[in-house]
């Protein structure tokens, strides 16, 4: 596509001289931009895409796919629900659970829990639970009776057990928002528990207020005799979970109610989502600015080597041979600064975390809130699709910003400029 000919001049002319020295300080700043704009752009969109996923793993891993309730009656004929999801097409498995609120209280300290009530055999089959267990065991997690004497026991967060000085083996109590009736009026229903697990989630709202509780005490505690508040269901595939909805639907009935993922977390998502279109908008127009130095640096260079241009004019260099030095010039400067972009994007997204915990220690301040991102660590998922993009946007950006300095360079009337 270049000759030897336009490549040499065009090379040339990046080179810098004691007579364009202002000119090749623009192009390098332009260079310079179009390299910080491609890599903050796959930074910023890595880490969207790694809050997405961490958000979406974590949220699913605690609630599942779907939840089931019976509509206006108590949920007691679970076990033939329970086996009619089963036999759905996509679903993996389902869970009966209860969920209710209760306080929890050890040494004089009372915070707002979230229980959930579960089968010990189903909790064990929970790989996100299972899996992030860091003291004590799941098989310890269940109604255990020796010599007469009934135990039972619980799993909690990893940052409720710290804020409250919680350790394995420790006994707590439960408080229950509905009371017990008595002649003195209506007292807190309370029940101790042994600590049995603590569990580290990775999302800072279930760490700090999600209790795990065997069902057969969760029935006794919440006063739910046989029944349950909902069935968890997980499918095949989450992104699918509305058509599965309605295949689950179809075989329960009018008298169920379903919720999925989608539905109790749009609002997250969404903002989640609209924030990471408005970031690439943003951040592209950094991009934008470099490519407008471009423009700015190719002109005044035009303007710069009007002799030169006229001389090769007159020696047989056509029209067309001038503006593809020119764009070659400018191409060239966006080209390399994408490239070097695009290294110093990727490396810093793959060691985002240890770069932000290098920084927290030289600083000695906390740059990313567990409490208020609800993440522990900062996520980072490079998505291939949004690296491409970027890498294109940049290119076509830099490719338009050298037409028209081109243009104007081959349509340079040699006769007149060597006149002037």
């Amino acid at each position: 596509m270049f000759s030897k000919f336009e490549r040499m001049i065009a090379f040339r002319y990046l080179r810098s001289s004691r007579q364009e020295g202002f000119i090749s300080v623009i192009a390098w700043f332009s260079f310079i931009g179009i390299a910080l704009g491609v890599a903050t752009l796959i930074i910023v969109m890595s880490v969207m895409n790694g809050f997405r996923q961490e958000l979406l793993q974590r949220i699913i891993g605690m609630n599942g796919h779907i939840a089931i309730n019976a509509i206006g009656r108590p949920f007691e004929d679970f076990d033939k629900a329970l086996k009619t999801v089963q036999r759905v097409a996509g679903v993996v498995q389902v869970y009966p659970e209860i969920d209710r609120q209760a306080m929890l209280m050890f040494r004089a300290q009372a915070r707002g829990v979230q229980v959930h009530g579960m089968r010990p055999d189903d909790l064990k089959k929970r790989e996100f639970i299972r899996n992030n267990v860091i003291d004590g065991s799941l098989d310890q997690f269940g109604v255990f009776e020796h010599d007469g004497i009934k135990t039972e026991t619980i799993a909690i967060g990893v940052s409720l057990a710290s804020k409250t000085g919680i350790s394995v083996g420790d006994r707590v109590s439960l408080m229950s928002p509905e009371g017990t009736s008595s002649a003195f009026g209506t007292l807190p229903r309370q029940k101790s528990f042994l600590v049995a697990a603590i569990f580290k989630a990775g999302v800072y709202q279930y760490d700090s207020a999600v209790v795990f509780m065997p069902l057969e005490s969760a029935q006794s505690f919440f006063r739910l005799g046989a029944g349950i508040t909902n069935l968890e269901v997980f499918v095949d595939n989450p992104d699918r979970v509305g058509h599965r909805s309605f295949q689950i639907q179809s075989a329960l009935g009018p008298d169920f109610q379903l919720f999925d993922w989608q539905n109790s977390n749009n609002t997250l998502f969404q903002a989640v989502e609209v924030e990471r279109n408005v970031m690439f908008i943003i951040l592209t127009l950094i991009i934008l600015i470099a490519a407008f130095n471009i423009l700015s640096s190719l002109i005044m260079l035009v303007k710069d080597k009007t002799r030169d241009i006229a001389i090769m004019r007159t020696m047989g260099a056509s029209q067309k041979s001038m503006m593809r030095i020119f764009f070659l010039t400018g191409s060239t400067l966006g080209l390399v600064g994408t490239v070097l972009g695009l290294t110093l994007g990727l490396t810093f997204a793959l060691n985002i975390e240890h770069i932000r915990q290098a920084l927290q220690s030289l600083t000695g301040t906390n740059l990313f809130n567990e409490e208020i991102y609800f993440l522990t660590q900062l996520p980072c998922k490079i998505d291939p699709f949004d690296v491409i993009v970027t890498v294109i946007t940049a290119l076509i950006l830099t490719f338009l910003s050298t037409l028209y300095p081109s243009w104007r360079a081959a349509r340079l009337d040699p006769v007149e400029a060597l006149r002037q």
